[in-house]
């Protein structure tokens, strides 16, 4: 049981579900290197429920497509300064098998002597340190990355993401941690008092329809905006909200802004 405690994951992608059932509604996405807690089973036995170390995330995984680690190997990857993937895809070798992995993977490699290698990889693609941070035209250019990838509930790759996946991936990227849903990010870093008083990089929160915060973005130069709203794309940010470049209305009123970038 002590090897089964704790995971990583070692494919592309894997949706993490509300409840322990291929029909149930996913509500986050691991992608390789995420690594994990393992907290319990499901009663038949073919279902993890999984706390995502990075965010402290929580959801059911299919245990068929769980990696177990050592509680060791765990705290390892804990402090090693490991590669993020910068490229849209990357090819990485794995135990000699090819796998194509996605933009906001992380790969065991590190900087540290003292980090003992216990799996084999080579990897072919641009990467950054994990906690290095960057300034807003490197988060700009990762941002535009992601831009016309659809729309997707509880995603979090350039092939479907939803509007906190996005967000969360952009700044994780770019060396900041922000919690994974959009109540949460709006709490979080520093509050911004008024659009005029904000900067490219900020964060901003919107309200949905039942007036709570529902929606998230990144402002650009310009007072322009970067979301997911059906796919990842470009709008105009006024104090009062999203004006949508098609039908020129309000699609999103605002909420709130928060500075993430520690240099802004």
């Amino acid at each position: 049981m002590n090897e089964e405690s704790h995971g990583v994951c070692r494919l592309a992608l894997v949706q993490v579900r509300k409840e322990p059932d291929d029909r149930s509604e996913q509500i986050t996405q691991l992608l390789f290197g995420d690594h994990y807690e393992v907290l319990s089973y499901s009663t038949d036995g073919k279902w993890l429920y999984i706390k995502i170390f990075t965010d402290a995330y929580e959801g059911w995984i299919d245990i068929k497509q769980h990696h177990a680690i050592t509680p060791e190997y765990f705290n390892q990857i804990n402090q090693a300064n490991f590669k993020i993937t910068t490229d849209l895809t990357a090819g990485i070798l794995y135990k000699k098998n090819p796998i194509t992995i996605l933009l906001g993977s992380i790969v065991p490699i590190s900087n540290s002597e003292l980090f003992k290698m216990e799996e084999q990889f080579a990897f072919n693609g641009d990467a950054k340190s994990l906690g290095q941070k960057r300034e807003f035209e490197f988060l700009r250019s990762i941002a535009i990355k992601y831009l016309h990838a659809p729309y997707q509930w509880g995603g979090k790759s350039p092939f479907g993401v939803d509007g906190s996946g996005f967000t969360q991936m952009v700044f994780k990227i770019s060396g900041y941690s922000i919690p994974r849903d959009t109540n949460q990010q709006s709490g979080c870093a520093r509050q911004v008092a008024n659009l005029q008083s904000a900067l490219p990089g900020d964060l901003v929160s919107f309200y949905i329809e039942n007036g709570n915060i529902g929606h998230v973005g990144i402002i650009l130069e310009d007072q322009k905006l970067i979301h997911a709203s059906g796919s990842v794309k470009i709008d105009q940010l006024t104090e009062e909200g999203i004006v949508d470049f098609e039908s020129k209305k309000i699609s999103y009123p605002l909420a709130g802004i928060r500075r993430i970038l520690a240099n802004n």
